[in-house]
């Protein structure tokens, strides 16, 4: 890798052995994906993934306690992800002390020497940092040192930034060392697509089963999408943002999607067009049908799979203040027609402390309390990372949380229907 004479200086040790290794750490990763330099990071704040003291990551406690001992030169300051614990989220004694005693016993720990790194403070954390009341938002073109797939995906495809698909020790090297290899999403070549997506759906797909049959389909290559413009438009409105929030998480997490293109929507398909599309690029066709298969693939991992639903997750990524008030709304209706005052599965929904703030401040705030959702900052997959949610029976209309836990999916009108007292639809 061919280096600046600064960044060759910092890996000779000219600020200490720690920066050293910070350096070498970063160019030993860019060898393994062929990258041939460095390019500045050039956006305000970092993203780190890791954003929970479990018991378990002492490594991580201890390097991090190298990083602070290296008196290493100020860097970017930085986001993370949502906290593991929220006393207002329904738990029981038992899964309290699992969470506190046994869990995320090093919280307090951690989060202290994310302070002393620069974590922008308490209202930064949420897996949405872009979102416009955090803060977080880069600029198209801006590199980025992140993790966490759903705000990468987001990123790059919604706003045009430009960033790989990080882990969370690699995130926090390139934020302090103000560069990072370039290869990958960094490139025009690796912002190329390499599949076309021919959605002919009847009505609008579901985000989330669109974004699952797209990602476990093409994994990590970058996909075309075409015909997803009919339903959304062709303005990044808050409706066509939060759409695709969801999808991209959906398309991160069942594959690993860094990077999509929406044609006539997102910015570089506006501006380029179907030159974005690689040479002998593959075609996938996603209609009702491929839907409904992908949905009904989906294992049921509960214990009982006939179990009546114990807890409902919301925001996985965490809500906007559109979706906040939309739910709430929804959420009145369907109590309205079923005869309910409050939701008949103890309902959790998610979003980043400022936007619950701006909610608070809102009609809708209080309506939506008079129907027993409990609003939260939680992150819902560290909750049900409890082992002990192994055997209860939680309900999401996240493809994410069904990812990585054992959730079970629904549709948003499904969620609606269950927590309203209608049911599921068969």
């Amino acid at each position: 890798m061919l280096l600046t004479k600064e960044q060759q200086a910092l890996l000779d040790g000219r600020e200490g052995e720690v920066m050293a290794k910070v350096v070498r750490t970063l160019v030993m990763y860019g060898e393994t994906f062929g990258a041939e330099r460095m390019v500045p990071v050039t956006s305000a704040y970092g993203h780190t993934v890791i954003s929970f003291g479990l018991g378990v990551m002492k490594p991580v406690y201890d390097l991090y306690d190298t990083l602070l001992g290296g008196k290493l030169p100020q860097g970017q300051k930085f986001t993370a992800d949502p906290r593991p614990l929220d006393e207002k989220v329904p738990a029981s004694f038992l899964e309290n002390l699992v969470f506190k005693k046994f869990m995320y016993s090093q919280q307090e720990r951690y989060e202290a020497q994310l302070r002393k790194l620069g974590v922008t403070g308490d209202d930064g954390y949420t897996c949405a940092c872009y979102m416009d009341q955090v803060g977080n938002t880069p600029k198209r073109g801006e590199v980025l040192s992140w993790a966490e797939s759903s705000a990468v995906v987001y990123a790059n495809s919604v706003l045009g930034a430009r960033c790989n698909r990080n882990s969370g020790i690699i995130e926090l090297m390139g934020s302090i060392a103000g560069f990072v290899p370039e290869f990958g999403l960094l490139t025009d070549a690796g912002r190329k697509a390499t599949w076309v997506i021919d959605v002919r759906c009847k009505n609008r797909p579901e985000p989330q089963l669109l974004g699952s049959a797209i990602g476990m389909k093409v994994m990590e290559d970058v996909p075309y999408v075409k015909g997803l413009d009919k339903w959304l438009g062709t303005e990044l409105d808050e409706g066509a943002k939060d759409y695709l929030k969801d999808f991209g998480a959906a398309t991160a997490s069942n594959g690993a999607v860094g990077l999509y293109h929406i044609e006539n929507l997102t910015p570089e398909a506006k501006d380029f067009g179907e030159s974005l599309i690689a040479e002998n690029a593959r075609t996938f066709v996603v209609d009702d049908e491929v839907l409904e298969q992908t949905r009904r693939n989906y294992p049921v991992i509960w214990k009982d799979p006939d179990a009546a639903p114990k807890l409902c997750f919301v925001g996985c990524p965490h809500m906007s203040l559109k979706q906040l008030e939309d739910w709430t709304d929804a959420v009145e209706a369907g109590l309205k027609g079923s005869g309910l005052a409050q939701v008949a599965v103890p309902t959790v929904f998610t979003a980043p402390v400022p936007v619950i703030r701006e909610f608070e401040k809102t009609p809708y705030a209080a309506r939506l309390a008079k129907t027993g959702v409990v609003v939260s900052y939680i992150c819902p997959l560290m909750y049900m990372n409890n082992p002990l949610c192994k055997s209860k029976a939680v309900i999401t209309s996240s493809n994410k949380l069904r990812t990585y836990t054992s959730a079970r999916y629904y549709t948003e009108a499904d969620i609606l229907a269950i927590i309203t007292g209608k049911g599921a639809a068969k």
